[in-house]
């Protein structure tokens, strides 16, 4: 059962990367097009900033989510060099715990964000505002899976791994 979570985790982490990849490529091909509009051409387009903000809330969204699959996300290292291999242990377990916690919470409330926002468009772009924040729940949703993941592994894996060790 869990290595099959954690199949489908690193694929999902996989396609989310790829994605926000993407949308970081085309967000910043939106802003060259807007700079070379405005200073070459003398007008810029005006949906550019409108696309490059809601791309931009896109990808980070997904790079978090895969941010938190990888292990990469904030924690403060600091207190683990004091303590023992047991106590970190623990730490970076209540770590993903509040990470999960938190990926919660951006599913719940990203969809009543979502929900509040779905009627009003984003005029240069003629689609729903509520479409460009859907990668919050979406995100947070996977956040959450990832965490859970990520805890069932670290509690029924009687290895310390490197990571753990460091």
């Amino acid at each position: 059962m869990i290595t099959l979570a954690r199949k489908f985790t690193k694929q999902a982490s996989e396609a989310l990367i790829v994605v926000g990849t993407f949308g970081l490529l085309l967000m910043t091909a939106i802003i060259g097009w807007q700079v070379f509009g405005r200073y070459v051409l003398g007008a810029s387009p005006n949906w550019s900033e409108q696309a490059a903000v809601t791309l931009m809330i896109w990808y980070i969204s997904f790079a978090a989510a895969a941010g938190v699959r990888e292990g990469f996300h904030i924690r403060i290292q600091a207190i683990e060099s004091f303590v023992s291999v047991k106590m970190v242990f623990a730490l970076r377990r209540f770590s993903e715990f509040v990470v999960g916690a938190i990926g919660l919470c951006m599913a719940v409330y990203g969809v009543k964000l979502c929900i509040a926002t779905w009627h009003f468009d984003i005029p240069s772009l003629g689609f729903s505002r509520g479409m460009g924040f859907l990668a919050i729940p979406i995100s947070g949703a996977l956040i959450a899976i990832f965490s859970i993941v990520r805890l069932l592994e670290a509690t029924f894996s009687n290895e310390v791994s490197e990571e753990e060790k460091a």
